[in-house]
């Protein structure tokens, strides 16, 4: 049960961060526009990665210490990336611009899968991160981690959809995203904190 618990707060706290998916369907969600097809591509799409990230580094449970190291330097250098990307997101003030009514179904269907398979966050956050964070789990515990995962997406993405219209005032008055993303950066820094002593603690064993 605790895996299922970590996985949805892990997964949860990836998937908040602002990005051009979430406000394309934020944008979709004002307009009332195809709500629940966007947004169940947007989950499902989000459950397939996150089973891929997870079924990717079961096998690399199997593969030699000095694979397990270089994945490791390779995640600390993008988790330094992204922690430095949520710094200039803080400076920034993203908002919902352009809102045009659209009823194409091809159209947004073709928008929804570009804003998230053309996007290489979702890529680094489902399978790099998620899958890397499970490696050393057994696999049942590696089931319950990517169900808490899925979970956090599907919830996240509906009420998102949904609820999006409800809080448009909200969201573009307050200063919500900036908080979100000062909690996304000190949970990254609490992960690649977490991620180097793991690194150290490999290259030990590698050079004994």
């Amino acid at each position: 049960m605790e895996n299922v618990i970590l996985g949805f707060l892990t997964g949860g706290s990836l998937i908040l961060a602002i990005g051009p998916q979430n406000l394309f369907v934020i944008e979709q969600g004002l307009k009332k526009n195809f709500i629940f097809t966007i947004t169940t591509i947007c989950a499902v799409s989000d459950v397939l990665l996150i089973s891929l990230g997870i079924f990717v580094y079961h096998i690399f449970d199997f593969i030699f210490l000095k694979m397990e190291i270089i994945l490791n330097i390779i995640l600390i250098l993008f988790l330094t990336q992204y922690i430095i990307g949520k710094f200039k997101d803080l400076i920034k003030n993203p908002k919902i611009e352009n809102i045009n009514q659209s009823q194409n179904i091809k159209n947004i269907v073709l928008k929804t899968l570009g804003f998230t398979y053309l996007n290489p966050h979702v890529y680094s956050d489902t399978v790099l991160i998620l899958g890397n964070l499970s490696k050393n789990f057994a696999f049942q515990d590696k089931l319950f981690f990517a169900i808490g995962a899925s979970f956090a997406s599907i919830i996240y993405f509906y009420s998102l959809g949904y609820m999006s219209s409800f809080f448009s005032k909200f969201i573009r008055k307050q200063n919500i995203w900036r908080y979100i993303n000062i909690f996304i950066i000190v949970f990254m820094i609490i992960l690649l904190i977490f991620i180097i002593n793991d690194t150290i603690q490999c290259l030990d064993n590698y050079f004994k």
